[in-house]
């Protein structure tokens, strides 16, 4: 279910006005899609956070527009702490949306209890979801994950109607066992003094 957001239109534009919109808790967005013309729109940060932060990405625009919209792609900061510009497209509800979705493992291998190391190759796919089905994660058990197994994008359990986009051979996560030391050859034994050529000898005579 689509969650309410409240939209305005925005009359000014360009970086330097963004800006001063930002100061005053309100985020510069734009709608777009199913051949309808493309609006500039303002939300308040603080609904829109709630939103983003949730996972939640279906929602329903309400004030100025009212429209079912997809959000499409956010703009942070270069520290990822706040929201510069969100992206939204127009939906409908039966249809499906191209996706990334998180996954994140969870349990314990039983190789690594045999000395494996268990490490995350990929931590998202991105699968084409009906919007009533898109969830917020992706969890993936490695319960059963041995030593010198990997789980791939395509043993992945996904939503009811979703197509997985990502290459079903992505490795998402393996089991293996640790890297041997190197022995550091430069710990050889350094006690013996070098031969000084050139140098004369004790017994050499005059």
């Amino acid at each position: 279910m689509s969650e309410q957001l409240n939209v305005e239109i925005r009359e000014i534009r360009g970086k330097r006005r963004n800006r001063r919109l930002r100061k005053t808790g309100v985020i510069p967005a734009i709608l777009y899609g199913h051949k309808e013309q493309e609006l500039a729109l303002s939300v308040p940060e603080s609904e829109l956070s709630n939103y983003v932060h949730g996972g939640q990405r279906v929602v329903q625009l309400a004030g100025a527009v009212d429209d079912m919209a997809f959000i499409r792609e956010v703009q942070w900061d270069t520290w990822g702490d706040e929201i510069l510009h969100v992206d939204f497209a127009r939906v409908s509800a039966d249809e499906s949306v191209e996706v990334d979705l998180v996954v994140e493992i969870r349990g314990e291998a039983p190789g690594a209890k045999e000395g494996g190391v268990v490490s995350q190759q990929s931590h998202q796919i991105q699968v084409r979801c009906p919007l009533t089905s898109i969830p917020e994660k992706l969890s993936l058990s490695i319960n059963t994950l041995e030593l010198n197994e990997s789980i791939t994008a395509g043993q992945l359990e996904l939503p009811e109607g979703a197509e997985l986009l990502t290459g079903p051979d992505t490795t998402i996560v393996q089991c293996m066992p640790p890297m041997e030391e190197v022995e550091d050859e430069e710990g050889a034994d350094m006690s013996m003094e070098p031969e000084v050529i050139g140098a004369k000898k004790d017994d050499e005579e005059e």
